[in-house]
């Protein structure tokens, strides 16, 4: 069984607005980095459909980009994608398929199916997703910037008070912090 990992960006006040962090090589290649150990990503509908129009023309080469932004779409291009979503049936995007019906069920069955682990990149889904106890652990990259709106970090609230181990904190040159927690025993 894999596991599940949310990895996101994230400001020090917990917004989560993928406008809001620093973007750049060295941000890039943490996330490559990120998504070459797991064996598939894993989104809400609305990030699918907030990426599904940009990374695949990068991938393709239609759209100009640095080297490192173009190593990680054409690598998302090929990565497996998983999207929850209960509205939409259709996702045309590049080995992308769709979860539905039962979240835990469907979530678990995924985590077992893949042995590489899942690599969550949603905010909204993985509120829901900690609460039913599926997150198993957390790669965070947190940007030296106070932005003061949201959306932020776990804004519903997760169920219970929810206790981490630190596995590593690794700063960037860019100021931000790559820290990586696992759920306490």
């Amino acid at each position: 069984m894999g596991i599940l990992t949310f990895g996101i960006n994230v400001t020090l006040d917990g917004c989560v607005d993928h406008r809001e962090g620093i973007v750049d090589d060295e941000t890039h290649a943490f996330f490559t980095r990120l998504m070459d150990t797991a064996g598939a990503m894993l989104w809400g509908r609305v990030t699918y459909e907030m990426m599904e129009s940009y990374w695949p023309t990068v991938a393709r080469g239609a759209e100009p980009a640095p080297p490192a932004i173009q190593e990680w779409a054409v690598k998302l291009e090929a990565k497996p994608k998983y999207v929850v979503s209960a509205t939409r049936a259709n996702f045309p995007w590049h080995n992308s398929r769709r979860i539905h019906g039962d979240l835990r069920t469907g979530i678990q069955e995924l985590k077992d199916a893949t042995p590489a682990g899942v690599l969550l990149g949603s905010g909204r889904l993985a509120t829901e997703l900690d609460r039913l106890d599926l997150i198993d652990e957390y790669r965070f990259l947190v940007h030296p910037r106070i932005a003061g709106h949201g959306p932020t970090l776990f804004q519903r609230g997760p169920a219970d008070t929810r206790r981490l181990e630190l596995v590593s904190a690794v700063p960037l040159r860019n100021g931000a912090v790559a820290v990586h927690y696992r759920r306490a025993s």
